[in-house]
């Protein structure tokens, strides 16, 4: 076991609570990178200033840099710092916040959602994807299409894609690209979402290119991380199957707490700096187990019990500080209202089977 494969071992949390016995920020010399596994030393690496989400030799993965995928990467608020994050945030982040829940419930039932594995796989994956585009204007047809373009384009954003993948992600992109430029060119988009965004973005110096990026990164946010919200819960449901299944806010709420589909993600040290009593030196690799922070008895008590009415849950799932993610609030209630239209039609938990995606930090269940 090592913190990457442990985000895809079938029970990685006695591991975690070994790591964070050892100390809450620890050299790990497999990875040749530290590893920051307690609560204390998440806080700390998520809100340092010095800790970025790139390295700064290498701000795009060389693997996508030449193409279009990298162009989007390049631009993404949650890849990037200062001036170049903080205002592509401050365009997208109210507009998130004031969606209606009831919106949200109309669209997911608004979708068919077929019985078994496959139709399962499509309310995971496409479903979301095909919510926000609605949410921006898209109609169901062209969200349908953009949901397919944006399992293409997610390709980009995973070390283990191989070149046929990175291919077709440049593809995606620019497909994405043409999608938002006709979308932003429409005069009868009656989008409210989509139009709080662009005004405020146009307070800002920064173009359309931006905007366009971070319109495609609401997608690519959006696909695994609520995706494997959905399947977790499911496992969760299966494995307890005392649980009350009609409390739904309340087991997505603890399933991104005990069981979260983004497990960890990467800091770079970009000037010396101390953290948790730790000397680090630019160029120094930390990976932040999320998951594990989460298990931490000093941030939540009894943390391996799962309870649906925890008092005061805390979690670092979707992250803290500057880069923490502006869609939780989104990506929780479409994970509810999803979970919602699958457990209505009373499928046989019991006898599905299934296996996490490969990922270097995703927890994502696939149903068979």
């Amino acid at each position: 076991m090592d913190p990457i494969i442990a985000a895809t071992h079938a029970d990685p949390y006695p591991y975690y609570a070994q790591l964070r016995a050892e100390g809450g920020l620890v050299f790990h010399q497999g990875l040749k990178q530290w590893v920051a596994s307690s609560a204390r030393a998440v806080a700390a690496v998520l809100a340092h200033p010095h800790c970025h989400v790139r390295p700064s030799y290498e701000p795009v993965s060389k693997a996508i840099a030449q193409g279009m995928a990298g162009k989007v990467f390049g631009q993404l608020m949650r890849m990037n710092e200062g001036e170049r994050q903080r205002c592509p945030r401050a365009a997208i982040e109210p507009g998130l916040a004031l969606i209606d829940v009831n919106e949200v419930n109309a669209l997911v039932g608004a979708r068919l959602i077929t019985s078994g594995a496959d139709g399962l796989y499509a309310a995971m994956f496409r479903g979301p994807v095909c919510v926000v585009a609605a949410l921006l204007g898209f109609s169901p047809a062209q969200g349908r299409a953009i949901s397919e373009l944006t399992a293409d384009f997610v390709a980009c954003l995973s070390p283990l894609s191989d070149q046929a993948q990175l291919d077709a992600a440049h593809v995606a992109a620019e497909q994405l690209k043409g999608y938002f430029i006709e979308l932003l060119d429409d005069p009868n988009n009656r989008s409210a979402l989509l139009a709080g965004i662009r005004q405020r973005f146009a307070t800002t110096s920064t173009g359309s290119e931006t905007l366009i990026a971070n319109l495609i990164g609401l997608f690519s946010q959006t696909y695994e991380a609520t995706a494997g919200l959905i399947g977790n819960a499911l496992l969760a449901l299966i494995r307890n199957p005392q649980l009350d299944s009609a409390q739904v806010d309340d087991l997505i709420a603890e399933v991104q707490r005990f069981d979260p589909s983004v497990q960890n993600t990467r800091r770079f040290v970009a000037a010396p700096c101390e953290i948790d009593g730790v000397n680090l030196n630019p160029g120094d690799v930390i990976l932040v187990l999320l998951a594990s922070a989460n298990r931490d008895p000093q941030l939540n008590d009894d943390p391996d019990t799962f309870l649906l009415d925890r008092p005061n849950r805390r979690s670092f799932t979707f992250g803290a500080g500057r880069h923490q993610c502006p869609g939780q609030v989104l990506a929780m209630s479409i994970a509810s209202a999803t979970l919602r239209k699958i457990l209505a039609m009373k499928p046989a938990l019991d006898r599905l089977t299934w296996q996490y995606r490969p990922s270097l930090n995703g927890r994502i269940p696939v149903f068979a």
